[in-house]
């Protein structure tokens, strides 16, 4: 059996929102305390990757269960909060009481700012997992989140991820698993409160 791990990236500022995300409230619970939840159904062990008022997320969200990682640099971007994740899970300790034991053989990225999120569509990836697994969800054909990353590929995607792009350029030159997931979760993200219209980038 695979042993998954999950990896929340909730560093970011939300600059287009307003407020860290990690912090926004929706229904009923923070952004980052839903997110860690929905990981922990599926993947041990779960990663948060902080930054933006790390230090109020920190003593506001209830975090129990999840490993939290501080990412000094978030300001230069996702990526850098993707690279935080998965230099935490290189070298992790095998833990004898962990769900399914041994190695980590892939890391599931997920982002603060999908509150749709599910189990069902993270079991949907998850079930891709090999250290040379590469996968990611879609919805009507769309790729979306969350992304399987094999450690075989953990390498590589620390050494190409740039800005706000994640893993996206390591994706569009290696063979990628495309799960749909339509149906499954909501892939909408948050990027300004509801009721707002976004304006152009």
């Amino acid at each position: 059996m695979s042993t998954v791990a999950g990896v929340v990236l909730a560093a970011g500022g939300g600059r287009r929102y307003g407020m860290a995300k990690a912090l926004v409230e929706y229904g009923g619970s923070l952004l980052v305390e839903r997110a860690v939840r929905t990981a922990r159904a599926v993947c041990d062990p779960v990663l948060v990757v902080l930054g933006a008022r790390a230090v109020d997320v920190w003593r506001t969200a209830d975090l129990d269960g999840a490993t939290v990682l501080a990412n000094r640099d978030w300001e230069t971007g996702m990526a850098s909060s993707l690279r935080t994740g998965l230099d935490g899970l290189r070298g992790w300790p095998v833990a004898a009481g962990r769900r399914g034991g041994g190695a980590i053989d892939a890391a599931l990225v997920t982002l603060v700012d999908m509150p749709g999120m599910t189990p069902e569509a993270l079991a949907a990836l998850a079930a891709h997992a090999a250290p040379d697994a590469l996968a990611v969800a879609t919805y009507d054909g769309v790729r979306g989140h969350p992304v399987l990353i094999g450690r075989d590929h953990w390498a590589g995607v620390v050494a190409t991820a740039t800005g706000d792009e994640g893993a996206r350029r390591y994706l569009a030159t290696h063979p990628v698993t495309e799960v749909d997931c339509t149906g499954l979760a909501d892939p909408a993200d948050l990027d300004v409160p509801p009721g707002e219209v976004p304006s152009a980038p």
